[in-house]
């Protein structure tokens, strides 16, 4: 049975807890977090206020990373120098640069295994949209659209001021909100050619951080990408992914997939599972993946989500950012 303790008691932490303390495969032994009141919110296992501490005095195989950004690098590396697998939350890192000292890291340390938890690419949706692209028999891909319109009130950064600092977040919608979608888009579009943004804010919350952004994203193989993502909306509308072929479009929205062939019929798919209790937008694939990142630890297969996979939406980002501060189409190899 596998060891595990989780860094970071906020708000992500109580999707990965019960997965942990469910599964017959894992024990959670420890939890850490600097705010001491946080002790009696977990039962049973032993709580630190020092990861350091924690990786120092207990015997572990799996480290849940479940921290404000800017302590997701500093808080794997510790974890991984001590020779313990991390399962990560999005985003990878803060910035592209910083993503890269992840990838130099995984590469340091091969028999240590890092997930980064991009968990809507196990979505039933999106697995079955994936295939039937792959499928070919729709034809090529033409072009992609991901919308993420979501709302965050001011008080969603008050409250958590690292939330809208540069230095601690790395950004706003993009890296908090919409990293998933654009995750989805690169994994169906292929490798990007250029990438053309805008980052804007259109609340005054007087954040350093963005709430709006568009990009037009032109891939390798001739198809283009449409993404567009704001929390400026009156409410958390549903995120919406639509991949146009040659012969009809496949489109995710409400969490159910649909399938329009050539002269308009439409036809449902699947619908994704539903997880009780929770904000829709998290999705039911943070178990799937957790319990898979599991299995690969104790059967020892590198089947997951790696560092390296989870940078290219790190590269996009930044990409975009550069775009929209310099008013030109970026190419994708500068980020390489």
């Amino acid at each position: 049975m596998l060891r595990v303790a989780v860094i970071g008691l906020g708000d992500i932490s109580k999707i990965h807890i019960p997965v942990i303390q469910e599964s017959p495969h894992a024990k959670l032994v420890a939890v850490c977090d600097i705010d001491k009141t946080l002790e009696s919110a977990v039962p049973g296992p032993e709580f630190y206020t020092d990861y350091e501490e924690m990786l120092q005095k207990e015997d572990l195989d799996c480290v849940h990373v479940c921290l404000p950004h800017h302590l997701h690098y500093p808080a794997t590396k510790a974890c991984v120098e001590k020779g313990v697998h991390v399962f990560q939350e999005k985003p990878l890192a803060r910035n592209a640069e910083e993503g890269m000292s992840l990838v130099d890291l995984e590469e340091q340390y091969k028999d240590v295994k890092i997930c980064v938890s991009f968990q809507n690419r196990l979505n039933e949706t999106f697995v079955r949209l994936k295939e039937l692209v792959e499928s070919g028999d729709y034809g090529k891909v033409i072009g992609i659209k991901g919308l993420v319109t979501w709302f965050r009130p001011k008080s969603y950064y008050d409250v958590k001021p690292w939330r809208g600092t540069m230095r601690q977040s790395g950004g706003g919608v993009m890296i908090n909100q919409a990293i998933h979608t654009l995750d989805l888009m690169q994994i169906i579009g292929g490798k990007i050619d250029t990438i053309r943004g805008s980052v804007d804010n259109l609340f005054d919350y007087g954040y350093e951080v963005e709430d709006t952004a568009t990009a037009n994203i032109q891939f390798e193989n001739g198809a283009t990408g449409l993404f567009f993502a704001t929390v400026t909306n009156a409410t958390n509308s549903s995120v919406e992914f639509q991949v146009i072929l040659e012969k009809g479009k496949l489109t995710i929205k409400d969490s159910i997939l649909t399938k329009t062939n050539e002269e308009g019929k439409k036809e449902r798919v699947i619908e994704d599972e539903k997880l009780p209790g929770s904000k829709f937008y998290y999705g039911a694939s943070h178990s799937k993946l957790i319990k898979h990142f599991y299995s690969c630890i104790e059967n020892d297969s590198q089947d997951y989500i790696h560092v390296k996979d989870a940078q290219v939406s790190m590269e996009m980002i930044s990409a975009i950012r550069r775009s929209s501060e310099i008013k030109q189409t970026i190419p994708m190899e500068v980020y390489k």
